[in-house]
């Protein structure tokens, strides 16, 4: 056994791994990134059929009906379009990586700013450049002296907790809050705010709503589900697309209103495992009874996209499933606009790569959504696999027919350019008061009240009111995900002019009320107060990032805790501000309150928690609580998909849970903290057996360059990594360092992934090794996370010497040896890489974490 001290491993290598774009998790740079992993991890063969019964879907009466006048058009419209103009029409790029000249050129029907992209490339771009950009995209696309023909594009945004992305902009609380709402007729307003905040921009489309109903919360898209049950999701779809779109029969697609986008079609909320983009293997009737309900809902209230899921249905991708997309969703429902990917979504086929898919286009997809420089091999592919007869020129009609359909009812061929339409520019309407009124309003209803002893709430604001954790003035946290940037990190309250934090709130009603009040984030106060308020939860994330393996708060890091119990010990009275973005078990932290909200993300109006956590001078309530809960709350950290009408449901607290003033009390302070664990934790994580494990995939690096591996043979400068029979074909890797520079192979996913369970379980990292040429310097065993400084290495130099050449043997490391060193297991992107500067050969096969082994490994740091 060879042991290392802390710290005693750490590399004279460069980080290998901290590569650019390939090696980030940026918020905003590289959403794109996030295709690469999958594109290399999908089988390369489809699924054997399952039987379908049709009989389940029903026909829909749609309330927008095809207008004969519009028929028409289309039809003259098709007749004179090139088919190189109409697979324009079904290419949408994105802003970065588009200009206004290939727009002109090529006449794209559509385009779209991904999550932490801007206009210039500036996160402080102005309500003007937004507009600017979207007439000068406009103006190119009617431009026909480079494509021949005059075709507006339409603009598409994630808009999803009001106009997101622009500075400014009211943002409402995220979906997970309006479902414990409950208040349909305040979703169509906050809908119809948000729309018309969008129109400002020059924006015809929005990327909403979400109508997934999620049933394991460990998902990191929970937030973005209204409940877990469908009926809500039914309604509040209906409610989003009238006021996104206005009622069919009233202001349809009017001078305030956008195209809305139900998504995404369908079952993404029912992944085994709250998986992220994973597979959905509920049965047909349960797919339409709980994961369909909100196409029922947003589909009959005209909405006219659709965006096709990443996840998979009974292990065939939905983005290439024509059951679902053409006989279930256009045929036997009826509906007749279009359906757009998601980012890059058709590059999960089997058989597709992000710039060569006819199977998803023949499967019933009508726009694909390609981020990144795909866009262009794209476009010529998709033309000569029309030609060469393998996409029917048929299909390339109807995808455009529905695109154009949309387009003519949206009146995009009649309607000003973006900057010369009623409310565009019009910046009083970006974060208006009135707007910013209702977004309030949406927070006082959103709350919900868990524990109140004693009736400690409302608390007067005549009195001396401390305000701690690191929530309590922080907008960005509060806000969420899909803030401003993608995952919503890196802002601060600068970022949010308008906006109030919940201090803010606090700190406006106690003033004018004659009270005291102090901030105090880390707990420290200068005066004792009378009541603690403690404002902490979940920091922001988005899709892949919030991925989780159970439901425990703040797993292994009690910081929280700790502040609670801190007040507790020294006599104050706590009142707990829960932010986050799904249920947790939080057991521990409840015993340590008085009274506990779960404030969900509440977004830009902070002010909403004042208003009801406060009484007026007089100690007269000003708002109770309304709030109930839309998702139960669990009893353990591994009751991750308990759910209304379940069998055995036993939560902590049942669906529809909420106290208001006055009520008893239910929660003692006794609740079990013992912290649960799965069935199955002490099984091994394989990462590698014959080939990479999702969501991993093997990485190349060679100084500078990296490479994904999708052949049997990659070589870059440094490094050649190929196939090589072990005990049965290509179950091994050989790699073969040529030491010119630095190199290295990893396996390595473009999201972070929970590995808490393996430190807590005592794992070790072990892989069988044969050494085929020895080492002419260290070699180093990384692991790296998302977080700046977080590429760990252990020295194997040692271990690998002493092996016998060309001998199978087991390497074993202790997990503690990159736990020591800062490695944050909750947020791992590289579990396994290998990497030296000298030369040498070495194979692998069968790299695992194995739990019970750490403390009798090879290498072990104890």
């Amino acid at each position: 056994m060879t042991t290392l001290k802390k710290h005693e491993n750490k590399s004279r290598l460069a980080s290998l791994l901290v590569l650019g774009a390939t090696s980030t998790l940026m918020v905003g740079c590289n959403q794109a990134d996030k295709q690469a992993v999958a594109e290399q991890q999908v089988p390369q063969s489809k699924p054997a059929a399952m039987e379908h019964n049709i009989d389940v879907w029903p026909e829909l009466d749609l309330p927008v009906k095809k207008d004969p006048e519009i028929e028409q058009k289309i039809s003259e419209y098709l007749a004179k379009m090139t088919l190189e103009q109409k697979v324009a029409q079904m290419i949408q790029p994105e802003i970065r990586d588009i200009t206004v000249e290939d727009m002109r050129k090529y006449g794209f029907g559509s385009f779209l700013n991904g999550g932490g992209a801007f206009p210039n490339n500036d996160k402080h771009a102005t309500p003007a450049d937004w507009i600017k950009l979207a007439e000068d995209m406009y103006q190119a696309s009617v431009d026909d002296s480079a494509d021949g023909i005059a075709i507006p594009t339409m603009w598409g945004t994630d808009a999803v907790h009001g106009h997101n992305n622009v500075i400014g902009a009211t943002l409402f609380p995220h979906n997970i809050g309006l479902g414990a709402a409950n208040n349909a007729e305040l979703l169509e307003e906050i809908a119809a705010i948000t729309a018309t905040e969008v129109m400002v921009t020059g924006i015809d489309w929005v990327f909403a709503p979400t109508v997934a109903v999620v049933r394991d919360d460990r998902w990191g898209r929970t937030y973005e589900g209204y409940s877990e049950d469908p009926e809500i999701v039914r309604e509040y779809s209906a409610a989003i697309v009238r006021g996104l779109q206005g009622a069919a029969d009233k202001d349809f697609l009017g001078d305030s209103r956008v195209i809305s986008t139900v998504k995404h079609f369908v079952g993404d909320g029912g992944t085994i495992d709250g998986d992220d983009q994973g597979n959905n293997i509920a049965s047909e009737q349960e797919l339409f009874d709980i994961h369909a309900q909100g196409y029922v809902g947003g589909l009959s209230a005209g909405s006219q996209s659709v965006m096709a899921s990443f996840n998979s249905w009974h292990g065939e991708k939905n983005h290439g499933n024509r059951y679902l997309l053409t006989d279930v969703l256009k045929d036997k429902m009826g509906f007749d606009g279009f359906v757009v990917g998601d980012w890059n979504g058709h590059g999960q086929i089997p058989g597709c790569t992000n710039d060569n898919c006819s199977q998803t286009i023949n499967a019933g997809l009508d726009i694909f959504m390609v981020p990144t420089d795909a866009w262009k091999p794209l476009y010529e592919n998709t033309i000569a696999q029309v030609k060469s007869g393998e996409i029917p020129m048929s299909r390339i009609d109807d995808a455009v027919s529905r695109i154009l359909r949309v387009k003519l009812r949206a009146g995009l061929f009649d309607k000003p350019s973006p900057a010369n339409r009623p409310v565009s520019g019009k910046l009083e309407l970006i974060g208006a008061a009135e707007h910013r009124a209702v977004a309030r309003q949406a927070v006082r209803e959103s709350l919900v009240l868990l524990k109140n002893k004693d009736n400690l709430l409302p608390l007067n604001p005549t009195k001396k009111i401390l305000l701690a954790g690191d929530g309590a003035d922080n907008i960005g946290k509060q806000s969420g995900g899909w803030t401003i940037t993608w995952q919503g990190t890196g802002n601060t309250n600068a970022d949010f002019p308008g906006g109030t934090s919940i201090y803010g709130g606090f700190e406006q009603a106690v003033n004018a009320a004659g009270g005291e009040i102090e901030l105090a984030a880390d707990g420290n106060y200068k005066a004792k107060p009378d009541v603690a308020v403690v404002v902490f939860g979940e920091e922001p994330y988005a899709e892949g990032i919030g991925d989780i393996d159970n439901l425990e708060y703040q797993r292994g890091n009690k910081k929280d805790l700790a502040l609670l119990q801190k007040f507790k010990a020294e006599g104050i009275p706590v009142v707990s501000v829960f932010i986050s973005g799904r249920p947790m078990w939080v057991n521990a932290e409840l015993n340590a309150s008085d009274a506990f909200v779960a404030v969900w993300l509440p977004g830009s109006e902070g002010q909403g928690v004042a208003d009801v956590l406060l009484t007026d001078a007089d100690g007269n309530a000003q708002h109770d609580f309304v709030g109930k809960l839309s998702f139960s709350w669990p009893k353990s950290a591994t009751q991750t998909t308990v759910n209304r009408n379940d069998e055995n449901y036993d939560p902590l607290l049942p669906y529809g849970f909420g106290l208001k003033y006055g009520d008893n009390n239910v929660l003692a302070d006794d609740l079990d903290e013992t912290v649960a664990k799965f069935a199955d934790a002490d099984q091994p994580l394989v990462l590698f057996e014959h080939a990479a494990k999702a969501p991993w995939a093997l990485t190349l690096v060679s100084g500078n360059n990296t490479s994904g591996v999708n052949s049997s043979i990659v070589e870059l400068d440094s490094i050649k990594l190929q196939t090589m029979d072990k005990d049965v074909q290509e179950d091994a890797r050989t790699i073969t360092f040529a030491g010119k520079e630095t190199a290295a192979v990893a396996l390595r996913s473009n999201f972070v992934e929970d590995l808490r369970n393996y430190t807590e379980n005592d794992s070790a990292l072990t892989l069988l090794v044969r050494k085929d040429q020895e080492f002419s310097d260290s070699v180093f065993l990384e692991m790296r996370c998302d977080e700046s400084d977080c590429n760990k290495q252990v020295d194997i130099t040692s271990a690998i010497k002493g092996f016998t050449i060309h001998e199978w043997q087991e390497l074993t490391v202790d997990l503690q040896c990159f736990s020591q060193q800062g490695l944050n297991f909750a947020r791992v992107t590289v579990p396994f890489g290998i990497a030296t500067q000298g030369s040498g050969v070495v194979s692998f096969a069968k790299i695992r974490m194995v739990p019970n082994q750490g403390e009798t490994a090879k290498i072990t740091c104890r």
